[in-house]
């Protein structure tokens, strides 16, 4: 079975450092990483990872614009996006939904556990 590619966009460099630890350990996953949205942008359509984690509160350009360009880009269009967010009740939930992500995780969320939330979501279970 081929290795997934992610990419994880957030601008906290804390969060970045453990969650890629944690995929790569856990869930064997090759992460990139990008602290902005305009790198994460550039990123995602150089490397066509298979999926992007992608923070909703982040200075320059949050993530529901972020998502919009990624839908926007015939490039990076299929590219299932999951939203980390410290805001995850319903309605910002149905919102992110919304935005076109394919599932929403709450921060703080259990590093050894992101694996299989996102696996989940993703259909990568075997």
């Amino acid at each position: 079975m081929m290795t997934k590619r992610i990419l994880m966009i957030d601008d906290e460099e804390d969060i970045l450092i453990v969650t890629r630890r944690c995929l790569e350990l856990e869930a064997g996953w090759e992460v990139m990483v990008a602290s902005s949205s305009a790198e994460g942008l550039d990123l995602a359509q150089r490397s066509q990872p298979d999926a992007i984690l992608l923070d909703v509160m982040m200075p320059d350009m949050d993530g529901a614009a972020t998502i919009k360009r990624l839908k926007a880009n015939s490039t990076t269009a299929s590219i299932p996006v999951v939203f980390l967010t410290a805001k995850h009740s319903p309605a910002e939930r149905d919102w992110c939904l919304g935005l076109g992500a394919v599932a929403v995780v709450g921060k703080p969320f259990d590093p050894l556990d992101i694996s299989h939330q996102i696996s989940r979501a993703l259909g990568w279970e075997d």
